[in-house]
């Protein structure tokens, strides 16, 4: 035991005065590769899955991109990664004794995904959360993002392994939460707003995806999912509504293309000043 260690028996490590582990609580972040220098660190998060969130992660960073910054995005979601499929972007990814390099899009936006890595892009992995929460990890460590103003972190549905891997080992500045207009969002928007409080991480704001359809004909707006719920909820959480995507067939077919870099999603405020 260290010298430096408390002695007291029943010190529960919050509550003894002069406890170093009080004064001095432990970090689990690690350092960014030393090639690297990231000014903030974007969470992208979603209570579950099919919400849209890479998406909206892939279309924060072209409106950031649009307006001079440096950007990257740290595709974190391991075992269902989408990013580089959307930008046309393949395999492998370059590696050097200084670390991995990421691919950069045709907008300049650079990219690290697990699809990168792979011997194809349809090989599974198969692999247990601590496995894949050290990949993430690596992503920050190892792979040289050189000067970015901003670094997008897309990450998998829900709270397990990742999520906190990523809120604990990364200096993330705020996160941003996707949702939709079903019924249970209040639910899931719930648990990762508790999440994003109990790991002290500001929230940013939420983005709602799928919020309505607009008639090509006529302009009346539909509500497939019913309508939504998200100022209730905003009101009560006192969530800051970054804006409401609705359903436009060209994000799909621009995605298939691997031609995302050409959208433009306007109805997403990308202020993060």
């Amino acid at each position: 035991m260290s010298e430096k260690a408390c002695n007291n028996s029943s010190c529960d490590k919050t509550s003894c005065e002069g406890c170093p582990s009080r004064e001095k609580p432990a970090s689990f972040q690690v350092d960014a590769n030393e090639y690297s220098c990231i000014r903030r660190v974007i969470g992208v998060v979603s209570g579950k899955g099919g919400v849209g969130k890479s998406m909206v992660t892939a279309s924060i960073a072209n409106e950031l991109a649009a307006k001079g910054y440096q950007v990257g995005i740290l595709d974190a979601d391991i075992t269902g990664p989408s990013i580089p499929r959307m930008y046309g972007i393949h395999g492998p990814a370059a590696a050097s004794d200084m670390g991995i390099e990421p691919r950069l899009t045709k907008n300049g936006i650079k990219l690290m995904s697990m699809n990168l890595l792979l011997p194809a892009e349809d090989t599974p992995v198969i692999w247990r959360g601590p496995i894949i929460a050290n990949i993430v990890k690596q992503f920050w460590t190892d792979v040289i993002w050189g000067d970015l103003d901003y670094l997008l972190v897309d990450m998998p549905p829900g709270t397990g392994d990742v999520p906190l891997t990523v809120f604990q080992s990364l200096p993330v500045s705020e996160i941003v939460l996707v949702t939709s207009p079903q019924d249970l969002v209040q639910m899931i928007v719930k648990k990762a707003l508790s999440m994003a409080e109990q790991m002290k991480i500001p929230v940013k704001g939420v983005v709602e995806n799928y919020s309505y359809l607009q008639c090509p004909d006529c302009g009346k707006k539909l509500y497939p999912f019913g309508k939504s719920h998200l100022d209730e909820i905003a009101g009560e959480e006192k969530l800051h509504i970054l804006g409401r995507i609705p359903f436009d067939s060209g994000f799909a077919e621009a995605a298939d293309a691997g031609e995302f870099d050409k959208v433009r999603n306007t109805w997403i405020e990308t202020e993060f000043e």
